[in-house]
């Protein structure tokens, strides 16, 4: 019992001072928005790499995950936690990055037919497991199934993101978790 009071005094001493970090970031202290940038940049990339599936890009998305945070650090208010505010972030730019690449509707109509080749998923070195076979879904099923599968987002918090339908969301979520059964299961 006294190790459970112990890790509660931890964590509450570690979101404090995260708190203060955050505020000090908010006031401009460069130091301290680099405290946070070293805490959440491993865990935003590899958000950023399940949703665009591509390493490069990934890193791209990062970055300006990272400079966005930077211009509107500001508008975090504390109602929620600092990561699970950060992630919503970094899922809004990762899908309004897809939608601005030129080739947004080729790359959605052709990764709809075939999905990722295994060649180009096979470069994503630093990925393991079920991340390779999440890389090689098709774009959208991929960005559904990252989304409410891995972060914990609803149906209906998705379609609001991705401009679908609910019913549209469960169907390529669906489509994915077949997908991911049929591919695990022939490996």
């Amino acid at each position: 019992m006294l190790v459970n009071a112990e890790q509660a005094f931890s964590q509450t001493q570690t979101a404090q001072q995260e708190l203060q970090i955050i505020e000090k970031a908010q006031q401009g202290d460069q130091d301290a928005f680099y405290v946070l940038y070293q805490t959440h940049v491993k865990r935003v990339y590899a958000l950023c790499l399940r949703l665009v599936a591509d390493p490069a890009q990934a890193e791209d998305v990062t970055q300006e995950v990272f400079v966005q945070l930077w211009q509107k650090i500001h508008s975090f208010d504390g109602q929620s936690q600092f990561s699970t505010w950060l992630h919503r972030v970094a899922s809004n730019i990762a899908i309004s990055y897809l939608r601005k690449q030129k080739n947004w509707i080729q790359r959605v109509v052709s990764s709809e037919d075939a999905g990722m080749e295994h060649e180009q998923a096979a470069q994503c070195q630093e990925l393991n497991g079920l991340d390779k076979l999440i890389v090689r879904l098709p774009e959208r099923a991929r960005q559904v199934f990252v989304l409410h599968a891995v972060e914990g987002y609803r149906h209906e918090e998705i379609a609001q993101m991705m401009n679908m339908a609910v019913g549209s969301s469960k169907s390529q979520y669906h489509r994915a978790r077949g997908l991911l059964k049929e591919w695990y299961e022939n490996e």
